[in-house]
Protein backbone atom coordinates (compact mmCIF):
# COMPACT_ATOMS: atom_id res chain seq x y z
CA UNK A 1 0.00 0.00 0.00
CA UNK A 2 1.36 3.50 -0.81
CA UNK A 3 2.11 6.06 1.85
CA UNK A 4 -1.11 7.71 2.97
CA UNK A 5 -2.61 8.11 6.42
CA UNK A 6 0.53 6.44 7.82
CA UNK A 7 3.90 7.21 6.27
CA UNK A 8 5.89 4.54 8.16
CA UNK A 9 4.87 1.55 10.24
CA UNK A 10 6.78 -1.07 12.21
CA UNK A 11 5.89 -3.47 15.02
CA UNK A 12 7.29 -4.99 18.19
CA UNK A 13 6.21 -8.59 18.73
CA UNK A 14 5.18 -9.50 22.29
CA UNK A 15 5.17 -12.72 24.29
CA UNK A 16 1.92 -11.60 25.93
CA UNK A 17 -0.38 -8.57 25.83
CA UNK A 18 0.57 -5.43 27.74
CA UNK A 19 -1.42 -2.36 28.73
CA UNK A 20 -1.04 1.01 27.07
CA UNK A 21 -0.11 2.36 30.51
CA UNK A 22 2.84 -0.06 30.66
CA UNK A 23 3.88 1.17 27.24
CA UNK A 24 3.62 4.78 28.37
CA UNK A 25 5.81 4.01 31.37
CA UNK A 26 8.44 2.44 29.10
CA UNK A 27 8.48 5.52 26.87
CA UNK A 28 7.93 8.29 29.39
CA UNK A 29 11.59 8.98 30.22
CA UNK A 30 12.65 9.51 26.61
CA UNK A 31 9.57 10.85 24.81
CA UNK A 32 6.78 13.36 25.25
CA UNK A 33 3.46 11.51 25.44
CA UNK A 34 0.06 12.93 24.51
CA UNK A 35 -3.47 11.68 23.74
CA UNK A 36 -3.33 8.45 25.71
CA UNK A 37 -6.41 6.33 25.02
CA UNK A 38 -6.88 3.17 27.06
CA UNK A 39 -9.61 1.64 24.87
CA UNK A 40 -10.49 1.30 21.20
CA UNK A 41 -13.38 0.16 19.05
CA UNK A 42 -11.65 -1.80 16.26
CA UNK A 43 -8.11 -3.03 16.80
CA UNK A 44 -7.40 -3.35 13.07
CA UNK A 45 -7.32 0.46 12.92
CA UNK A 46 -5.97 1.12 16.40
CA UNK A 47 -5.77 -0.58 19.75
CA UNK A 48 -5.32 1.42 22.96
CA UNK A 49 -2.88 4.11 21.92
CA UNK A 50 -0.79 7.19 22.62
CA UNK A 51 0.88 9.85 20.52
CA UNK A 52 4.46 11.11 20.48
CA UNK A 53 4.92 14.47 18.73
CA UNK A 54 7.27 14.28 15.75
CA UNK A 55 7.68 17.47 13.72
CA UNK A 56 4.63 19.15 15.29
CA UNK A 57 5.13 22.19 13.03
CA UNK A 58 3.71 20.05 10.18
CA UNK A 59 1.25 18.08 12.35
CA UNK A 60 3.62 15.12 12.58
CA UNK A 61 3.07 12.43 15.21
CA UNK A 62 4.13 8.89 15.98
CA UNK A 63 1.23 6.75 17.15
CA UNK A 64 1.95 3.77 19.39
CA UNK A 65 -0.87 1.26 19.85
CA UNK A 66 -1.10 -2.25 21.27
CA UNK A 67 -3.06 -5.19 19.82
CA UNK A 68 -3.96 -8.23 21.94
CA UNK A 69 -3.79 -10.61 18.96
CA UNK A 70 -1.01 -12.15 16.89
CA UNK A 71 0.04 -10.29 13.76
CA UNK A 72 -2.68 -10.89 11.09
CA UNK A 73 -0.37 -12.12 8.37
CA UNK A 74 -3.10 -12.92 5.86
CA UNK A 75 -4.34 -9.31 6.02
CA UNK A 76 -8.00 -10.27 5.70
CA UNK A 77 -10.23 -11.19 2.79
CA UNK A 78 -12.47 -8.95 0.64
CA UNK A 79 -15.46 -11.26 1.18
CA UNK A 80 -14.94 -12.99 4.54
CA UNK A 81 -12.94 -10.51 6.62
CA UNK A 82 -13.69 -7.16 5.08
CA UNK A 83 -12.73 -5.00 8.07
CA UNK A 84 -9.20 -6.36 8.31
CA UNK A 85 -8.85 -6.34 4.54
CA UNK A 86 -9.99 -2.74 4.40
CA UNK A 87 -7.56 -1.71 7.15
CA UNK A 88 -4.73 -3.37 5.24
CA UNK A 89 -5.64 -1.71 1.93
CA UNK A 90 -5.69 1.69 3.66
CA UNK A 91 -2.19 1.15 5.07
CA UNK A 92 -3.03 0.65 8.75
CA UNK A 93 -0.38 -2.09 8.97
CA UNK A 94 2.23 0.11 7.37
CA UNK A 95 2.70 1.39 3.81
CA UNK A 96 3.91 -1.19 1.28
CA UNK A 97 2.93 -4.06 3.61
CA UNK A 98 1.77 -7.17 1.73
CA UNK A 99 0.10 -10.40 2.97
CA UNK A 100 2.37 -13.08 4.48
CA UNK A 101 5.03 -10.48 5.25
CA UNK A 102 5.78 -11.97 8.68
CA UNK A 103 6.02 -15.49 7.26
CA UNK A 104 8.54 -14.34 4.65
CA UNK A 105 10.47 -12.34 7.25
CA UNK A 106 10.87 -15.49 9.37
CA UNK A 107 11.85 -17.63 6.38
CA UNK A 108 14.49 -15.09 5.32
CA UNK A 109 15.81 -14.14 8.78
CA UNK A 110 19.45 -14.71 7.83
CA UNK A 111 20.78 -11.88 9.97
CA UNK A 112 18.72 -12.80 13.02
CA UNK A 113 17.75 -16.52 12.89
CA UNK A 114 16.51 -16.40 16.51
CA UNK A 115 13.70 -14.24 15.20
CA UNK A 116 11.99 -17.31 13.78
CA UNK A 117 11.34 -18.55 17.31
CA UNK A 118 10.12 -15.11 18.37
CA UNK A 119 7.62 -15.13 15.53
CA UNK A 120 6.36 -18.56 16.57
CA UNK A 121 5.98 -17.49 20.21
CA UNK A 122 4.38 -14.06 19.85
CA UNK A 123 0.78 -13.56 20.95
CA UNK A 124 0.40 -9.77 20.64
CA UNK A 125 2.15 -6.78 19.09
CA UNK A 126 2.73 -3.06 19.36
CA UNK A 127 2.48 -0.87 16.27
CA UNK A 128 4.62 2.25 15.86
CA UNK A 129 3.31 4.38 12.99
CA UNK A 130 4.09 7.90 11.83
CA UNK A 131 1.48 10.24 10.38
CA UNK A 132 0.88 13.88 9.49
CA UNK A 133 -2.92 13.60 9.38
CA UNK A 134 -4.08 13.12 12.99
CA UNK A 135 -6.85 15.62 13.72
CA UNK A 136 -6.74 16.93 10.16
CA UNK A 137 -10.14 18.34 9.17
CA UNK A 138 -9.19 19.55 5.68
CA UNK A 139 -9.61 16.55 3.39
CA UNK A 140 -7.68 18.41 0.69
CA UNK A 141 -4.61 18.81 2.88
CA UNK A 142 -1.52 16.89 1.71
CA UNK A 143 -0.83 13.66 3.58
CA UNK A 144 2.91 14.40 3.57
CA UNK A 145 4.63 17.76 4.19
CA UNK A 146 6.38 19.46 1.28
CA UNK A 147 9.78 18.88 2.87
CA UNK A 148 9.06 15.23 3.72
CA UNK A 149 12.19 13.15 4.37
CA UNK A 150 11.72 9.45 5.16
CA UNK A 151 15.22 8.90 6.57
CA UNK A 152 14.98 10.88 9.85
CA UNK A 153 11.38 9.70 10.15
CA UNK A 154 12.48 6.06 10.12
CA UNK A 155 15.20 6.82 12.65
CA UNK A 156 12.56 8.41 14.92
CA UNK A 157 10.16 5.47 14.59
CA UNK A 158 12.99 3.05 15.32
CA UNK A 159 14.02 5.04 18.41
CA UNK A 160 10.53 4.46 19.82
CA UNK A 161 10.69 0.78 18.91
CA UNK A 162 14.10 0.48 20.55
CA UNK A 163 12.70 1.78 23.83
CA UNK A 164 9.77 -0.64 23.61
CA UNK A 165 12.15 -3.56 23.10
CA UNK A 166 13.39 -3.02 26.65
CA UNK A 167 10.02 -4.19 27.98
CA UNK A 168 10.23 -7.75 29.39
CA UNK A 169 7.36 -8.87 27.14
CA UNK A 170 9.08 -7.67 23.96
CA UNK A 171 10.38 -10.46 21.72
CA UNK A 172 11.75 -8.67 18.67
CA UNK A 173 11.47 -5.82 16.20
CA UNK A 174 9.47 -6.50 13.04
CA UNK A 175 9.42 -4.28 9.97
CA UNK A 176 6.53 -5.51 7.80
CA UNK A 177 7.43 -3.19 4.94
CA UNK A 178 11.00 -4.48 4.75
CA UNK A 179 9.99 -7.98 5.89
CA UNK A 180 12.81 -8.15 8.42
CA UNK A 181 13.30 -8.99 12.09
CA UNK A 182 15.84 -7.68 14.60
CA UNK A 183 16.75 -8.02 18.25
CA UNK A 184 17.29 -5.11 20.62
CA UNK A 185 21.03 -5.86 20.50
CA UNK A 186 21.15 -5.79 16.70
CA UNK A 187 19.26 -2.50 16.67
CA UNK A 188 21.75 -1.01 19.10
CA UNK A 189 24.72 -2.26 17.07
CA UNK A 190 23.34 -0.75 13.87
CA UNK A 191 22.56 2.50 15.67
CA UNK A 192 26.15 2.64 16.90
CA UNK A 193 27.49 1.85 13.43
CA UNK A 194 25.45 4.71 11.98
CA UNK A 195 26.74 7.10 14.65
CA UNK A 196 30.34 6.14 13.90
CA UNK A 197 30.27 5.76 10.10
CA UNK A 198 27.02 7.38 8.88
CA UNK A 199 26.23 4.08 7.13
CA UNK A 200 22.42 3.85 7.13
CA UNK A 201 20.93 0.95 9.14
CA UNK A 202 19.32 -0.55 6.05
CA UNK A 203 19.22 -3.97 7.73
CA UNK A 204 16.35 -2.64 9.89
CA UNK A 205 14.35 -1.37 6.93
CA UNK A 206 15.15 -3.69 4.06
CA UNK A 207 15.77 -7.42 3.98
CA UNK A 208 18.03 -9.21 1.51
CA UNK A 209 16.46 -12.51 0.49
CA UNK A 210 17.66 -15.64 -1.32
CA UNK A 211 15.59 -17.86 -3.66
CA UNK A 212 16.37 -20.95 -5.71
CA UNK A 213 15.61 -20.85 -9.44
CA UNK A 214 15.67 -23.68 -12.02
CA UNK A 215 18.93 -25.10 -13.38
CA UNK A 216 21.00 -24.14 -10.31
CA UNK A 217 20.38 -20.43 -10.71
CA UNK A 218 19.75 -18.17 -7.73
CA UNK A 219 17.90 -14.93 -7.18
CA UNK A 220 18.63 -12.47 -4.38
CA UNK A 221 16.60 -9.33 -3.84
CA UNK A 222 15.96 -6.45 -1.49
CA UNK A 223 12.54 -5.61 -0.09
CA UNK A 224 11.58 -2.45 1.76
CA UNK A 225 13.45 0.34 -0.01
CA UNK A 226 10.12 1.97 -0.85
CA UNK A 227 10.09 3.15 2.77
CA UNK A 228 12.95 5.43 1.71
CA UNK A 229 11.18 6.34 -1.54
CA UNK A 230 13.81 4.32 -3.42
CA UNK A 231 13.67 1.27 -5.66
CA UNK A 232 14.37 -2.36 -4.73
CA UNK A 233 16.90 -4.53 -6.55
CA UNK A 234 17.20 -8.13 -7.77
CA UNK A 235 20.29 -10.10 -8.73
CA UNK A 236 19.96 -13.26 -10.83
CA UNK A 237 23.04 -15.45 -11.20
CA UNK A 238 24.23 -19.05 -11.50
CA UNK A 239 25.31 -20.59 -8.21
CA UNK A 240 28.81 -21.16 -9.62
CA UNK A 241 29.21 -17.53 -10.68
CA UNK A 242 29.91 -15.96 -7.29
CA UNK A 243 29.43 -16.14 -3.53
CA UNK A 244 25.89 -15.18 -2.44
CA UNK A 245 27.40 -13.25 0.47
CA UNK A 246 29.16 -11.02 -2.05
CA UNK A 247 25.88 -10.54 -3.91
CA UNK A 248 24.17 -9.54 -0.66
CA UNK A 249 26.85 -6.89 -0.10
CA UNK A 250 26.47 -5.71 -3.70
CA UNK A 251 22.70 -5.29 -3.24
CA UNK A 252 23.21 -3.32 -0.03
CA UNK A 253 25.75 -1.05 -1.69
CA UNK A 254 23.69 -0.43 -4.81
CA UNK A 255 20.57 0.20 -2.68
CA UNK A 256 22.41 2.82 -0.67
CA UNK A 257 23.85 4.37 -3.83
CA UNK A 258 20.43 4.76 -5.45
CA UNK A 259 18.92 6.08 -2.22
CA UNK A 260 21.63 8.75 -1.95
CA UNK A 261 21.74 9.70 -5.64
CA UNK A 262 18.17 9.15 -6.81
CA UNK A 263 16.99 7.26 -9.93
CA UNK A 264 20.27 7.57 -11.81
CA UNK A 265 20.51 3.96 -13.03
CA UNK A 266 19.15 3.51 -16.54
CA UNK A 267 18.24 0.46 -18.62
CA UNK A 268 21.39 -1.38 -19.67
CA UNK A 269 23.80 0.41 -17.32
CA UNK A 270 26.71 -1.71 -16.08
CA UNK A 271 28.83 -1.69 -12.94
CA UNK A 272 31.57 -3.75 -11.32
CA UNK A 273 30.07 -6.45 -9.14
CA UNK A 274 30.55 -9.82 -7.43
CA UNK A 275 32.76 -12.37 -9.13
CA UNK A 276 35.06 -9.67 -10.48
CA UNK A 277 32.83 -9.11 -13.53
CA UNK A 278 30.47 -6.45 -14.85
CA UNK A 279 26.76 -6.63 -14.00
CA UNK A 280 24.04 -5.10 -16.16
CA UNK A 281 20.74 -3.51 -15.14
CA UNK A 282 17.21 -4.11 -16.37
CA UNK A 283 14.38 -1.88 -15.13
CA UNK A 284 11.16 -3.78 -14.45
CA UNK A 285 7.68 -2.79 -13.29
CA UNK A 286 7.45 -5.93 -11.16
CA UNK A 287 9.97 -8.31 -9.62
CA UNK A 288 9.92 -12.09 -9.46
CA UNK A 289 8.52 -12.42 -5.93
CA UNK A 290 6.08 -10.84 -3.50
CA UNK A 291 5.51 -8.12 -2.55
CA UNK A 292 4.63 -6.70 -5.99
CA UNK A 293 6.88 -3.71 -6.75
CA UNK A 294 9.15 -2.28 -9.37
CA UNK A 295 12.79 -3.40 -9.27
CA UNK A 296 16.13 -2.96 -10.95
CA UNK A 297 17.29 -6.44 -11.93
CA UNK A 298 21.01 -7.18 -12.24
CA UNK A 299 22.63 -9.92 -14.33
CA UNK A 300 26.34 -10.82 -14.37
CA UNK A 301 27.85 -10.49 -17.83
CA UNK A 302 29.56 -13.87 -17.60
CA UNK A 303 28.36 -15.38 -20.89
CA UNK A 304 25.96 -17.87 -19.33
CA UNK A 305 22.60 -18.47 -21.02
CA UNK A 306 19.83 -17.50 -18.63
CA UNK A 307 16.97 -19.86 -17.70
CA UNK A 308 13.82 -19.67 -19.80
CA UNK A 309 11.63 -16.74 -18.87
CA UNK A 310 14.49 -14.73 -17.36
CA UNK A 311 16.09 -13.48 -20.56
Amino acid sequence: MPKGFFSQGIAVLLSKPVSIHSIAKALNESFEITNLKDSSEQWVFSGPSLLIPYRPEVNGNIQVDVVDNPWPDGMGDPTEDTTLFGAWTMGFFGPHTYPQNLERAAQQAWGYPEGRQAVAEHTAFIRVRSSYTFGQVDDQAPVLPEDYDPFPELLAVDAVAGALLQMPEALCYFNPNGECLASAQLMQELKQRYAETQLPPLELWSNVRLFNLPEEWLMMDTVGMLQLDAVDHEAIFHQDACDPNEVAGFLRNISNYVYENGPVIKEGDTTDGPGGIRWQSTLLDEGLTNPPRGVIRWYPLDGREKPAGLE
